[in-house]
């Protein structure tokens, strides 16, 4: 497949915009990654019978559109994604039937209905529906901003979100997708994967600095994981943006596995580590044994958030 620059972390079409579900775009930077996620053993799997290969180039084609590219030509859809035009054609025309794309002249642009896609799985959930009134109660509490997420691959997608004030540059929204490696959510999420999955997910790759304080070197990261291990929270301060600490925690159900990882957001001050730790970190932790004996956890453990990251 031809090489070509993937903005992982950004929804994948100009439409999602209206709907809030926006990245930071010094994510842009961040080196090239496959479209799909990644799982170990898949290339295995992708020369089986039982993989579909049609379905795969559809949605190829799905994620091909994003905000640099809200409109292409079927040339440029071919090129980007790495097929011959003729089946990026079939592709485009059934997609068309479907309601999923519509043409302007020699432009292909997504239609609304992608959403269902991703707004389908969400309405599946039990558990941002029902934590949002505790995510509610804990945002007034420390009158900061909490958001819930699960793990997508190296990425982490915020599934709920309480918004107190506006302290990024960023919009973030349900659906939102995050790098995993310098969020805090991302971290405790990565802390609860076996050694081989959490090497499979880091190894390979280089991480960008999003900024300055951003943690790229792997021996390190791996260390911050463990100690997140330890702890049973994750602490990251100015990592994915200047200005911003944020303290996470796992939500787990009655067997101990992880369904999600909640977190709280705040200004960083010189102080931030302090308050986080001492203040902020037991309503949190507080918060999710709540959600937990809401009996929300134990509604979604058949579907865990954590599950094998890398395709």
């Amino acid at each position: 497949m031809k090489g070509r620059r993937i903005d992982e972390y950004r929804p994948h079409a100009a439409a999602l915009d209206r709907f809030g579900l926006r990245v930071h775009p010094d994510l842009r930077n961040i080196p090239a990654m496959p479209n799909r996620p990644v799982v170990p053993g898949s290339a295995r799997f992708e020369e089986s019978p039982d993989f579909v290969q049609t379905l795969s180039r559809g949605l190829d084609v799905i994620r091909a559109f994003d905000r640099d590219r809200p409109e292409m030509t079927l040339s440029e859809i071919a090129e980007h994604v790495g097929l011959a035009r003729a089946v990026v054609r079939r592709v485009l025309l059934t997609l068309e039937h479907l309601g999923y794309v519509r043409r302007r002249e020699r432009h292909f642009y997504l239609m609304p209905r992608v959403l269902d896609l991703g707004f389908r799985y969400l309405a599946s959930l039990t558990l941002p529906e029902l934590a949002q009134p505790h995510m509610r109660a804990l945002a007034e509490r420390v009158d900061e901003s909490c958001s819930l997420a699960v793990l997508d691959g190296r990425d982490i997608v915020l599934v709920q979100r309480i918004t107190v004030r506006k302290i990024m540059t960023i919009a973030l929204g349900v659906g939102a997708r995050l790098p995993a490696y310098c969020t805090a959510m991302g971290r405790v999420l990565l802390a609860e994967l076996p050694d081989d999955a959490l090497h499979e997910v880091l190894g390979g790759r280089r991480f960008a600095g999003v900024t300055q304080h951003t943690i790229t070197d792997r021996d390190e990261l791996e260390q911050r994981i463990r100690h997140v291990r330890r702890d049973g929270f994750a602490l990251v301060e100015q990592e994915l943006e200047v200005g911003l600490c944020s303290i996470s925690v796992p939500i787990r159900d009655g067997a101990g596995l992880t369904v999600a990882a909640l977190n709280v957001s705040m200004p960083f001050q010189v102080d931030a580590r302090e308050r986080a730790v001492g203040a902020i970190l037991p309503a949190l932790q507080a918060t999710a044994l709540d959600i937990v004996a809401a009996g929300i956890a134990t509604n979604i453990a058949a579907r865990p958030a954590v599950r094998t990251p890398l395709a």
